[in-house]
């Protein structure tokens, strides 16, 4: 495959045994994607043992973080595009208002309780942890690092169609 700078990689198949020397060969893709669900699958067993979902963090966190509450149609909005399926975010909604850990004001804007900000402040220490057993071993250099270079990926992919931003 040619690349954009003029030298010249080929793609092996993934290889999860792959040396160091061959890493440049991977497929992004494979190792992406394995640590998206690698890594999603560690936190949402942790949580499962609170007996907590993922999403319904990402619910506390969203009420819990704008300057003002957010209401149904829009914290399901908002959340949306992270759910494994169109009607996830108002479930769990849903589950939160029969935990009491939200409440509906009379303008129709969810609010977390007293117990839906403590459980918010427990699965954020939760994912602090979780992301310390993640990280260890890797510098927030590398981490940094890492994370440019796959926002690069991505820009090159869904750029402008200009070179080194192909459409």
């Amino acid at each position: 495959m040619e690349t954009l700078t003029g030298t010249t990689t080929d793609q092996a198949p993934a290889n999860p045994a792959a040396t160091d020397e061959m890493l440049a060969t991977q497929p992004v893709g494979y190792w992406a994607g394995l640590t998206h669900t690698t890594v999603t699958r560690h936190l949402r067993d942790a949580m499962a043992k609170v007996d907590v979902t993922q999403p319904q963090y990402w619910v506390l966190n969203r009420v819990n973080g704008g300057p003002t509450a957010p209401s149904r149609e829009e914290t399901i909005a908002q959340l949306a595009h992270l759910a494994d399926g169109p009607h996830e975010i108002a479930r769990v909604i849903d589950q939160l208002l029969h935990r009491e850990w939200l409440r509906i004001s009379d303008g129709q804007r969810l609010h977390l309780t007293d117990a839906g900000e403590a459980a918010r402040t427990r699965l954020r220490d939760l994912a602090t942890e979780v992301r310390a057993v993640v990280h260890q071993g890797v510098s927030d250099d590398e981490y940094v690092a890492a994370l440019k270079v796959l926002r690069k990926m991505v820009a090159n992919v869904e750029g402008d169609g200009t070179p080194g931003n192909p459409s």
